[in-house]
């Protein structure tokens, strides 16, 4: 029983820093013709300095594993951008006041927020086809940001972020 208690908070502590990741791409596209990568040369990705090389680090990585190499000449160039803004907790209090009489009533509710607002980080990156200068692949992720995590807990997550942004990549095109 213990061990199916300490499962139980373990699911719902990593439940909570879900990251969740919206792909959208061309169809048309024939992604295994891409070998080569680079990144926009006057790229302003919004990241920390400090966070930026862990995530390009992460990035080069997951790149790497995915049959990419990093080039100067690339098939793809790709654009990061990023944000950070605080979104309400989605709990709230309804405080409700009603009557009524012979049939007639009337009520009146109001929702108070409870909680202080969370900060969620919205990544986005394109690949863009370096030769057709055309979109061919984006991701969008969000993931709730934690502001003070020691460097080692930033490195995890950000190599957990850009793992989770390429697990659908290549896209199964359907041509």
């Amino acid at each position: 029983m213990k061990y199916v208690f300490t499962l139980l908070l373990a699911l719902l502590f990593v439940s909570c820093s879900t990251i969740k990741v919206h792909y959208d791409y061309e169809r048309e596209t024939d992604f295994s013709s891409y070998t080569t990568y680079n990144y926009l040369v006057d790229m302003r990705t919004g990241i920390p300095e400090l966070d930026e090389k862990r995530f390009f680090r992460a990035m080069d990585i997951t790149l790497q594993t995915k049959g990419l190499k990093f080039s100067e000449e690339p098939d793809i160039l790709i654009d990061i951008k990023s944000s950070i803004y605080e979104t309400q907790s989605g709990n709230t209090v309804g405080v409700g006041l009603g009557g009524g009489s012979r049939g007639l009533g009337g009520g009146v509710s109001v929702g108070i927020p409870v909680g202080s607002p969370k900060l969620t980080r919205e990544l986005e990156i394109n690949f863009i086809d370096a030769k057709k200068d055309v979109l061919v692949w984006q991701a969008i992720s969000k993931q709730p940001y934690r502001e003070g995590d020691p460097p080692h807990l930033k490195e995890e997550r950000m190599q957990e972020l850009v793992s989770k942004i390429f697990e659908k990549y290549p896209p199964k095109t359907g041509k």
